[in-house]
């Protein structure tokens, strides 16, 4: 078999459909998977072959020389660490961390594919564009997308875990309102400062359950809350496996990361969206736009999310279901011909015929 190389890094946002992608190609590569000391975490070691690649961040300060040395020192480190695993795929999630092996790859002649889980085309991918084989896609129309490059799009449906599509056969219909809140791998703070009053709140006329991210140093504090309260509720921090949480949901409030959305999307779950506004290039605000576009979410500023606000757009989808109802049928229909093997088919087609 052919050794295919995956390059990753940073938040779950990278390297959660690094992982994904390993499950579609280890059958037919042996898969090796690259990425910086912040993806590690997300990683597991005991199943892949992992090589750490600590990649700089390059932004402009007085080590900004220092930074630019060490890449180069990466890029040759990543050409030997090709050479040895006699890698012949190379395939980026983007981000700075791929860049030494991507430029590796490139110096080698190796075939590099890469992938875009945003509506906005990242930086990093944007610098490989002209020598990849092929840039996988959820859309053709990605903004900040050069013209000349469009035929290189491959497009395929948003990347989940296959475990997605099995409990998604399931029916379930929940007697009381269950309420998803995601921060992402990063976290938001926000969500936890707001929502708990929210919360509180709209139990003392309606019936609510609550699941809701934070982070571990404040997982008991939560649940302290919810618990006077009378509330049922779930608090974690990092989930490795989220479709049994939003399975038992209706409804999710979220940060607007491609794979989160994905993720509700495929489960046909509408969600409330609050982008982070330091996305570079607003991406995130453009990630939740086009589920938006298709009439399955909402979207709130995060200067319009608070107390107020979200306490009135909840009591009306938890009384008036009419558009709630919308949103999740229109999410049905287009996940209607959504399935893991079309994915599958078409990433080790484009693979294979490049």
């Amino acid at each position: 078999m052919r050794n295919v190389l995956i390059s990753t890094g940073g938040s779950g946002g990278h390297v959660v459909p690094a992982k994904i992608l390993c499950e579609h190609l280890h059958l037919n590569f042996n898969v090796f998977i690259s990425t910086d000391l912040r993806g590690w975490k997300y990683l597991d070691e005991k199943k892949n072959d992992i090589i750490l690649i600590n990649t700089p961040k390059l932004n402009l300060n007085i080590f900004f020389i220092f930074k630019i040395i060490y890449l180069i020192f990466l890029v040759l480190k990543s050409v030997l660490l090709l050479k040895k695993n006699k890698i012949n795929i190379v395939l980026s999630t983007g981000g700075y961390m791929t860049l030494p092996v991507c430029l590796g790859a490139k110096l080698l002649g190796i075939k590099i594919y890469l992938l875009e889980p945003n509506i906005v085309l990242g930086r990093a991918n944007r610098i490989f564009l002209s020598f990849c084989n092929k840039i996988f896609s959820y859309t053709k129309n990605l903004k900040n997308f050069p013209e000349k490059f469009k035929h290189k799009i491959q497009i395929i449906s948003p990347l989940v875990k296959k475990n997605f599509y099995e409990i998604n056969k399931i029916k379930k219909e929940n007697k009381v309102f269950c309420l998803l809140v995601v921060g992402g791998s990063q976290g938001a703070k926000i969500f936890d400062n707001i929502i708990k009053d929210v919360i509180v709140s709209l139990s003392k006329k309606n019936k609510i359950k609550i699941i809701q991210q934070t982070h571990k140093s404040n997982i008991n504090y939560l649940e302290n809350i919810y618990d006077q309260a009378q509330i049922e509720n779930t608090i974690f921090d990092f989930e490795e496996n989220l479709a049994d949480f939003i399975f038992q949901s209706d409804l999710c409030i979220t940060r607007a990361g491609a794979s989160t959305l994905a993720e509700l999307a495929i489960m046909n779950k509408p969600f409330l969206a609050i982008p982070l506004v330091s996305s570079k290039d607003n991406h995130q605000f453009e990630n939740a736009n086009f589920y938006k576009n298709l009439g399955s979410c909402w979207i709130m500023n995060q200067k319009d999310f608070n107390i107020i606000n979200l306490e009135k757009f909840l009591d009306y989808i938890i009384i008036n279901k009419s558009e709630y109802n919308v949103k999740k049928n229109n999410l049905e229909k287009h996940n209607f011909q959504n399935s893991w093997n079309d994915i599958n088919q078409k990433i080790l087609e484009t693979i294979n015929e490049n």
